[in-house]
Parts: C-alpha cells; structure tokens; sequence
C-alpha cells in the first residue's frame, strides 16, 4: 500500500487541472482497485477517481464541488485542521471513519492517507476502502485473484508449517504449496542469493521487503514479492507475504520510463504526429534545432517539415508502426535555412482517447556519422595496406622460389675485400648505388647485402629486370597502372615501386631502359613521386634505388641511349663487381659450396673435389664468371656419381685456360665483340642493320653462340 502511495505521490506533482489532462497518470489512479480522494488545505475534494464517485453517487463535475465535510458529517473545521497538521507531521495515517453518499446512507470505510507537497501547493492524498460487510483486510483476501493477480502466503515458523493461496500456486504454475519454500522458490528468480537473503532478513532479523522480482522464464515475468514478519513478543513466529504478478505493468512502467528519459534528454527531437500527419506535440529542442517558432511549428504538419514525405509513404509508415509497435531507422532532416543533418528515428505507436499516434524520438548522429566515415577511411586504408603486403609477399614468394644463394657472398680473397667493404661503407645510408661488372659476377647478391644491412631491412627488396621486360610492358610494372589505362588492362596493377616504399628496389641492367622513360625514373629518383599508368593522382614513395648494369653507360650517353642527368643521379656511389678471374682464390670455396647444394637436390653422395677438378678450374679463365662456375659443377653433379668429384667431360674446354698473363682467350673476346655489335644494333640480331649482318654470319649461329659464351639478353629471331 505504501508504494502505491509512493506511485500516486510521484503522478500527482501537477495541479487539478494537469491531473486531468494526464493520460498515463489518471489512467493509473483509474486502474486502482480502491476510491481515491484528493483534497487540499481547506477540505476541498480537488480529484475523485471513478470508483470513488459510484460508491458516493456523485458524477465527477459533482464531486469536485464537494468537501471532506460534505461526505464525513463528524468532521469539523478544527479537527481537520488538526488532522492536516498532524499528516503534515508524520506524513502518512491510517484510521477508521464514516462517509455518507448522495443518497443520504452512511458506511463504513477505512482510509489511508498520505501528504505531499510540490511547488509550494499542498494536498492530501485518501485511499479509501468500504468495510461496511467484512474487514479491509478480508476484502483484498477475497478480491486478489479475482482483481490483482495477488496471492497470499504465510508461514508459520513454530511448525514449520505453509499456508498459500491458490492464485498463489496458480502464479508459480503448481500445485504443490511446498514449492513456495525458501529452498525452492528462490529458483523461480534469476538472482536467488538476493531472494534467499531477503526471506532469511525476515526470519531471522524481522526486516520486511516489498520488491519487484524477474523470474527465469523465457519470456520473463516480473512478480511483486512483500513480507512482513508477525511477531510474538521479540521474536518472529510467523511470516506473512504476497505475490502478485506486475509484468503487464512493469513493462508500462519501463516504458513510461524510457520515454521520460527520451524527454528529459534536451538534445532529442520529440514529435507526435496523428494519423493525418498533424503535428500535436514537439519537444523544445526543435525550435533550436530547426529554427522554427513556435508560431510556425503550431500549424506544421510532417509534410511542412519534410518535402521527402508523401501521403502514400505516410500512411504505410503509419501503418507499420502500428503493427510493430516501434520502428526504427535513419533519416535526413531539414533545417528552416534549408541545411540538412542526418538522424536515427526510433517512431513509437502512442493509443489515446481511441486515436493512433506517432512518437518519434530524433536523434543528431552527425558526429557518429563523422567517426563511421573516419572508421570507414581507415578500414580502406588498412585495406590497402593488406593488398600492399598481400602483393608484396606474392612477389617475395616468387623471389624465394626464383632465388640463388640470395644472401650468400661467399668469398675470402683479399681482391673481393675492397668491394664488401665499400658495402659496408654505404649499406646503412639512404645513398643510390650503381654497381657495375660483367654479367654473372652476382650483382644481385651485393644489392640483397646492401639491403639486408640497411635501415631499410625490415621493408621489402624488390627487384625489377629492365632487360626482361618489353618496353611497352616497363612502365606499367616500374609505375603500376588502373583498370581501362591501355588495352589489356583487365584490372589495376600495383607497380614496384609502390611496392617498394619504405624499402629499396633492385634496376638490374638499368641500361637496357627505354630512352623515353628515363625522365620518368628520373623524377622518382629527384621529388620522390610518380603516376600511375591512367591514374589521376600523384603516389608520393620513399624508395631506395640500387641500379646494377653490365654495360658501358658513359658509352651509351654519347651514343644518346641513356640520359646523361639519370647517369650522375644513379651513379652517386658506384661499386665495381670484379669478375671471378680477378678473385681466383674464392674458386675453390664457391665450387665446394655449388656441389653440396646441387648433390643435396640430386641425392648424389658428393663430399668433395679433386685436387687435379681444382686445379683445373683454377686454370680456367671463366668468362660466365660464377653463373657460369654454377652451372659447371651442376652439369658435373648430374653426369657423375661418387663422394669425390673428379674431372670429366663436363670440365671447361682447354683452348679457354688462362695463361699466366693477363691475357683474355679467343671466346672471351669473341664474347666482348659480339656485344658490342648487340649494342651498337640495339640488340637486333636479324635483318639488315641486325648483328648477324655485320659478323657476315647466320642469325641462327650468332644465336647459338650468344647461347654459349652466356650472353644473356633475351632476343626474338625474325624468321
């Protein structure tokens, strides 16, 4: 009784007019099954619900006009004046008293009354209870399953014994009263240990409760559970107790809740619309969100305030919040000055006085929208980092499948000193290096050692053979290209050098670049940035260069083959790679090292080389330099058996030993002359400017010999 007191306290701060006109609040003191009075400082009757004025006969315009001493003939001015006082006090009273009807009868009723004040008016709050035929307390006994869904319980702790009603039981669904134990209904709730401590607090320490429970069921219900102890002397003998299933008014409750909290949350956009889409009621908040005035909002319907609103989408949306009860979704909504911002709407289906209406709750997501775009930026920035290590780890996978002794420079001879020492000098610099040397002399391996003993060692080394390439082909996969660029652009490539920022990037025979796309390169080289094929924006990059060539540049400069201002750019710290007839001692320690690798891969037993297989490679002048050293001891591997390779057929030929002099066998300088005809033809081997023509030989010979003096340019025969 006390917390519907409390409920009555809370719904009745406004005045009698405001009362009235309150649908939640009245339908509340409506739904009560008990008289209720309101009266102020002079005995004045300011409220009556409809229970109250059938059992006295009067209509509610009647009643208002009525006092307390209008329906109790014993009271008096002075004794309610002590009465108002004595409330005022203690706040709360409970007594017995006697009212007369419009018909003139007298009954009996008991009252409880509550005082309360808010914003200086004071008023007195009587439930009021007919007991003319039984007691108060035998009527709320009789009427409980019947009106409130409110069962009765008492336990007798003397005896052990339990006494329950059956709406009760027919509230925990059972028939067996034993269930409304302790040890067992505290399983009926979701928080056990809270129900067990309020039952023991009774027992035990006398302490009543009254509150709202969850059960576990799916879905849940919410039970109403009060106690109170009877005592007999200090000590609890008995405990009394009910329940009532709240859920139907729990879950108005929490409605009410949420939508006080939607009020009380300045920043919202309240409005009600009715089924015509006429605007009933707003929130404050759009006055200083939209710019409108009161004036203008006052005649506003949703289609004054959203031009995006037809009548069609109206009444169908009106229709599906009618049948969901609540639907959200998001939104544009328009300013007075024309200015859009974007919303989350959660639209509410309201019922009253027997007319649907239509509560949305509007809510500024720009600032959320504002973080989902930055979200949404950086998820396609992360994105794009992927596909650049997802690029850049199929490239390194196809460099791990393609590599030879990559990270091995296997030397000990005081000649090759001075090269891995200039090495070591430039590696940790940022420094563009030119290394230079005959084909086969393993430039490759001093630009992985340089990379791999840079700063840079932890981005990746990407490597790119000018030679290989057509020259239409270059430039897509130096600069990389996007969908559409050239036909035969399926799809966007990503180039090397994006691949390479933050790392270095390997131009092996930088020299066999096309002339129109050194300037290209150059600008890379110089700002830093390039343009993709058919790409509109500029790719800033911070790339390494290494550029490693066999050929003559300053020759080709004068020839007008390669640019003179590339030249200076790449040739900051040039390192010359001497071939491996100037490095004789590292021989015999690369071949040992090329047999154990190629015997594991054939799974031959070789451990070692002859003392006459060294000498004669020793001898040897090896104009391949190591490529050509490799592949002689792979040969020999394949064609022989044993632990110690001897000399064989696969030992070079004779006529191409060194002698003591510096001097270069035949083939050497055959080899030497064959390419500078293959330069001075542009590496055209066919036709009449071709270099077949000029050696007075067949394009097929000169084909084959390049083949075997190892001139590695890839060439194409015109038949």
């Amino acid at each position: 009784m006390r917390n519907i007191l409390l409920l009555l306290k809370v719904n009745s701060n406004e005045m009698k007019s405001e009362i009235q006109e309150s649908l939640v609040k009245e339908w509340l003191v409506e739904a009560l099954p008990y008289e209720v009075m309101w009266m102020n400082e002079v005995g004045e009757i300011v409220y009556a619900n409809s229970k109250f004025c059938e059992r006295l006969g009067y209509r509610k315009a009647e009643i208002v006009k009525l006092s307390i001493f209008d329906i109790n003939n014993t009271v008096t001015e002075e004794s309610w004046k002590l009465h108002w006082k004595v409330l005022k006090n203690e706040q709360t009273n409970n007594f017995k008293e006697t009212h007369k009807n419009k018909s003139g009868e007298f009954y009996e009723v008991e009252v409880f009354s509550q005082f309360f004040s808010n914003n200086g008016k004071n008023l007195i709050c009587a439930i009021v209870n007919d007991i003319t035929k039984s007691s108060f307390y035998k009527k709320v006994m009789d009427s409980t399953e019947a009106i409130a869904n409110l069962g009765g319980w008492e336990l007798n702790l003397q005896d052990g014994s339990l006494i329950a009603t059956t709406e009760a039981l027919r509230i925990f669904n059972t028939d067996d009263k034993t269930d409304l134990t302790l040890a067992k209904v505290i399983h009926y709730f979701k928080d056990p240990e809270k129900v067990k401590n309020l039952l023991l607090g009774v027992m035990r320490k006398a302490v009543s409760y009254d509150e709202v429970l969850e059960t576990t069921e799916t879905p849940p219900r919410f039970l109403r559970a009060v106690a109170r102890p009877i005592l007999k002397g200090d000590k609890v003998y008995k405990i009394s107790g009910v329940y009532q299933d709240i859920t139907d008014q729990q879950i108005k409750e929490n409605s009410l809740q949420l939508y006080k909290e939607v009020i009380d949350n300045a920043e919202d956009l309240i409005y009600v619309y009715n089924r015509a889409g006429k605007l009933v009621h707003y929130s404050d908040s759009l006055i200083k969100q939209l710019g409108f005035s009161k004036k203008q909002l006052g005649t506003f319907s949703v289609y004054d305030l959203d031009s995006a609103v037809t009548a069609e989408w109206w009444s169908t949306h009106f229709e599906e919040i009618i049948e969901k009860g609540a639907f959200h979704f998001e939104w544009m909504v328009t300013r007075k000055d024309g200015t859009k911002f974007p919303v989350d709407i959660t639209a509410n289906h309201l019922r009253h006085n027997n007319e649907d209406y239509n509560c949305a709750v509007v809510r500024d997501i720009t600032e959320r929208k504002m973080r989902d775009l930055k979200l949404f930026e950086a998820l396609e920035e992360i994105k794009s980092l992927k596909e650049r290590l997802e690029n850049e780890n199929e490239y390194l996978q196809e460099e791990i499948s393609s590599k030879i002794n990559a990270g091995n420079i296997i030397s000990h001879s005081d000649a090759y000193e001075k090269v891995l020492e200039q090495i070591n000098q430039v590696a940790p610099t940022d420094t563009t290096v030119l290394i230079t040397g005959e084909s086969g002399t393993g430039k490759e391996l001093l630009a992985s050692a340089l990379h791999t003993n840079s700063l840079r060692k932890d981005r990746p080394l990407i490597k790119i053979n000018c030679a290989t390439l057509p020259k239409e082909l270059i430039e897509s996969e130096l600069f990389g290209h996007r969908k559409g660029a050239f036909t035969g652009a399926v799809e966007n490539k990503v180039g090397k050098f994006t691949l390479a920022d933050g790392g270095t990037i390997l131009l092996d025979e930088i020299g066999e670049m096309p002339i129109d796309l050194q300037s290209k390169l150059l600008r890379v080289l110089q700002e830093g940035e390039f343009d993709e094929l058919g790409g509109g924006k500029t790719i800033k990059v911070d790339v390494r260069v290494i550029a490693a060539t066999n050929r003559n540049l300053e020759e080709m400069i004068k020839e007008g083959t390669f640019r003179e201002d590339l030249y200076y750019r790449i040739n900051v710290f040039p390192i010359y790679n001497i071939p491996l007839r100037a490095r004789k001692a590292d021989i015999p320690l690369l071949a040992q090292y090329f047999l154990e690798k190629y015997s594991a891969k054939a799974g031959k037993a070789f451990k070692r080389l002859s003392k006459k297989t060294i000498d004669v490679l020793m001898d040897y002048n090896f104009p391949g330099n190591i490529r050509e050293l490799e592949n002689l001891i792979e040969r020999a591997v394949i064609v022989n058996n044993g632990t110690t390779l001897h000399p064989g057929s696969w030992m070079p030929k004779t006529d191409l030993l060194t002698s003591n002099d510096d001097f270069k066998s035949f083939e050497a300088m055959q080899r030497n002359y064959i390419i500078k005809v293959l330069n001075y033809t542009d590496w055209r081997v066919s036709g009449k400017k071709g270099a077949a023509t000029i050696l007075n030989m067949k394009d097929k010979t000169l084909f084959a010999k390049m083949i075997r003096l190892g001139i590695e340019k890839q060439v194409v025969l015109k038949k």
